[in-house]
C-alpha cells in the first residue's frame, strides 16, 4: 500500500508537537531564588486551572449561541454535563494545593505581589457569560493588557447564558416580558416536562453550572483561610473576608425560586 499517512509511518507529527510540549513545558518559571520547593506546584495549579477555564468559556459560549438560535436543545445540555464534570475537577483540584502547608507558601508569597487570582480574566469572561456582570471589575483590573480588557467589555455587552434561556423560552411560545410571566413559565415547564423536556433539562443544566460555581467559591475560600488566614491577597484584595462575601449569590435565582414555588 502506499500513499498512507497514518500513525508513525505518516511522519509529519508527534504527539509532543501537536501539543506544543516543549513551549507548554517551559511556561513554569520560578521567581524564588533559592527555589521554593512548592512554588512550582502553585504555578502548575493555576495554570491548570486557566486551560480549563479557556475550554469551559469554548463550551459555554457555544450553549449559549445554540439557545439563542432555539433549534438545537440537545446539544447546549450534553455541553453543560460536560462543563458540569469540568467544573467538578476544578473544585477537586483545590486538594492538590492544601497539600503544600501554609509555611511552604510563605517562602514565595511576597514574590507575587500584586499578582493575585483576582486578575484572572477568565474567570471574570466566565461570570459575566454566566450572568454576573459587574463593570467595577474594569476599573480594578489596573494591570490588564487592553486586549483582556476588550475581550471583558465584549462580554459585558453580549447576551449571558440566562439571556439566550430565555430566548430559547420565547421560541417554544412562553412569555418571558416580566419576572411574572418568566415564573409562569417556567412552572409550565417544569410541570409539563413531556412537553417541555429539552427546556427542562437545560433549565437544569444552567442550575448545574450555578451549583457547582457556588461549590468552587465555597471550596476556594476554604483553601484560602487554610493557608492565609485573614491577611489581605497579594493584589491587595481583603482575602478570605472578600471572597466569603461572594459565597450567597446565584446566577440564576429565578430558577431557585421555582423550587420553592412547585
Amino acid at each position: 500500500m502506499t500513499g498512507r499517512s497514518f500513525g508513525e509511518e505518516g511522519g509529519r507529527l508527534s504527539y509532543g508537537s501537536y501539543l506544543r510540549l516543549s513551549q507548554l513545558l517551559d511556561q513554569q518559571r520560578l521567581l524564588s531564588d533559592p527555589p521554593a520547593h512548592d512554588e512550582l506546584l502553585f504555578i502548575t495549579v493555576h495554570q491548570v486551572y486557566e486551560l480549563w477555564f479557556q475550554l469551559l468559556l469554548f463550551e459555554l459560549e457555544t450553549v449559549r449561541d445554540l439557545l439563542r438560535e432555539g433549534a438545537d436543545l440537545w446539544t447546549p445540555r450534553r455541553l453543560l454535563d460536560r462543563c458540569a464534570v469540568i467544573e467538578r475537577m476544578l473544585v477537586a483540584q483545590v486538594d492538590v494545593i492544601e497539600t503544600m502547608t501554609p509555611q511552604d507558601f510563605l517562602e514565595f508569597r511576597s514574590l507575587l505581589a500584586p499578582g493575585s487570582g483576582f486578575q484572572s480574566v477568565q474567570f471574570r469572561e466566565l461570570e459575566f457569560l454566566s450572568g454576573a456582570k459587574d463593570p467595577s471589575y474594569l476599573e480594578r483590573l489596573h494591570d490588564a493588557r487592553p486586549a483582556e480588557l476588550a475581550r471583558l467589555r465584549r462580554r459585558l455587552s453580549e447576551p449571558t447564558l440566562w439571556d439566550a434561556f430565555l430566548d430559547a423560552m420565547a421560541g417554544q411560545g412562553l412569555p418571558v416580558e416580566d419576572p411574572e410571566e418568566r415564573m409562569a413559565s417556567l412552572q409550565e415547564v417544569a410541570t409539563n416536562r413531556e412537553r417541555h423536556r429539552a427546556l427542562w433539562d437545560v433549565a437544569e443544566g444552567l442550575v448545574t453550572h450555578d451549583e457547582l460555581s457556588a461549590a468552587w467559591r465555597s471550596r476556594h475560600v476554604a483553601m484560602v483561610e487554610r493557608q492565609i488566614g485573614t491577611k489581605s491577597g497579594t493584589g491587595g484584595s481583603t482575602g478570605a473576608p472578600y471572597l466569603r462575601s461572594r459565597l450567597h449569590f446565584h446566577y440564576y435565582p429565578e430558577l431557585w425560586d421555582l423550587r420553592s414555588r412547585l
